[in-house]
């Protein structure tokens, strides 16, 4: 199970309604964040979540409402004694931009592991069977979109453990994906398990025109997390001026990804209420809401019959 908030949907500036950009997304006891803008700290405690478990932090790019917050959430993690590491991954010159962000946090108690994203696509595996997946978009600067997949591997078939005669002590470490070496023989999952079955996939891009990059890597995604930063019809030429997206251009990449569902955040400043124009976006895509801070989800494994 995924278990994904948005905390903050502003971009550019922070509002008292509304903090700047950031996603947190908690797997099986840790937790991963997308961008850390300003307010990200004031958002984590609102929701009554822990900074304590944040392994990972990735950034899609390194304009100011994307990473003004990683000094202060850095010092906080240190005020708590935090010494475990803590992995950040963003486009090239990530470390150049973090140390010259610390100079106002020198002292932590914890190491700090950059990890720069090499070419178009690179793909890190965070955890057996989750895997993040950076792709390049399209903005003024260099910038990444992301996708978090959980992998489920398919059904064990006890027919072909018996039919290969696979001793019984090996079952269950099969199912878990180990190569086994029994002497002269060798046992892989492949002889036991089914097809794959369906994992879950959550797609996040911001501060970018649409590009094809987006739909092959949104691509059957339960939930796909879109830049929408003007709802008003007039603001299309803007957008394209900024390299940003309307509420309109999200919908239709949705549409052509065949998401389940998508929210739209990364609103301007000047857009109030982006729910007023929510009724056009939906003739282009019915499942789609406009986000809001601390809007929360579960994503789980689809249920079996």
């Amino acid at each position: 199970m995924l278990d994904i908030c948005l905390l903050g949907s502003g971009g550019m500036m922070p509002l008292p309604y509304r903090w700047l950009t950031s996603l947190m997304v908690r797997y099986n006891g840790d937790s991963l964040l997308i961008d850390c803008g300003e307010g990200t700290q004031i958002a984590i405690r609102e929701k009554g979540w822990s900074f304590k478990p944040i392994n990972v932090i990735c950034f899609t790019h390194y304009h100011g409402d994307h990473i003004s917050g990683l000094p202060g959430l850095l010092l906080t993690m240190g005020n708590a004694e935090r010494t475990e590491p803590l992995t950040l991954i963003g486009p090239k010159g990530l470390e150049r931009v973090v140390n010259a962000l610390r100079v106002i946090a020198p002292e932590l108690p914890f190491p700090i592991i950059c990890k720069e994203i090499n070419g178009p696509e690179e793909e890190f595996e965070l955890a057996d069977g989750y895997f993040l997946k950076a792709f390049k978009v399209s903005h003024s600067v260099p910038c990444y979109g992301y996708s978090l997949q959980l992998k489920r591997a398919g059904k064990f078939q006890l027919e072909r453990a018996l039919e290969r005669n696979i001793p019984k002590i090996y079952w269950s470490r099969l199912q878990k994906g180990e190569i086994i070496v029994d002497g002269e023989n060798q046992y892989t999952p492949e002889m036991v398990l089914g097809e794959p079955r369906k994992g879950i996939k959550l797609t996040y891009c911001t501060d970018t025109r649409p590009v094809q990059s987006i739909v092959d890597n949104a691509l059957g995604s339960d939930l796909f997390i879109c830049e929408g930063m003007y709802g008003e019809k007039d603001k299309d030429a803007k957008a394209r001026e900024h390299r940003h997206m309307t509420f309109y251009e999200a919908a239709k990449l949705a549409k052509a990804a065949e998401v389940k569902e998508l929210w739209l955040t990364h609103y301007s400043p000047s857009l109030t209420y982006p729910e007023e124009y929510m009724d056009e976006v939906r003739k282009i895509f019915p499942e789609a809401k406009a986000g809001k801070d601390k809007k929360s989800v579960e994503l789980d494994f689809e249920k079996e019959e």
